[in-house]
């Protein structure tokens, strides 16, 4: 994975825009954490293949993270933390944000075809 690049990322949402999409979105702060420490907070969210339009598409810094958001016909999409994207990818979208150890934080993936 590569650092991410904002215009190479807009130009790609700029390339998806107004297509049937498949998103995968996923966030954790750590869903296993409490095991090995009680202290922390345990959340997660993960959808996976759900369809998806969007009208606009955008990313935004907020260094060193990004924000990614996706306004479709009725609401809004959006990741933040963003760090990383996949560059052998030329049919899918794959955006990631990684924590200072290298651990992955979030995900933002959009396809053609299902993941």
């Amino acid at each position: 994975m590569q650092l991410i690049d904002p215009v190479l990322i807009q130009r790609r949402l700029n390339e998806l825009q107004d297509q049937d999409l498949y998103i995968h979105l996923e966030m954790t702060t750590g869903a296993y954490a409490s095991h090995m420490d009680s202290s922390k907070h345990p959340s997660a969210t993960f959808i996976s293949n759900a369809r998806l339009r969007y009208t606009t598409g955008s990313i935004s810094e907020k260094a060193p993270f990004f924000r990614v958001g996706l306004k479709t016909e009725t609401g809004w999409v959006y990741s933040e933390g963003l760090t990383h994207y996949e560059d052998t990818e030329q049919e899918r979208l794959i955006l990631a944000g990684h924590d200072a150890q290298g651990k992955l934080v979030v995900a933002l993936q959009l396809s053609k075809e299902p993941f």
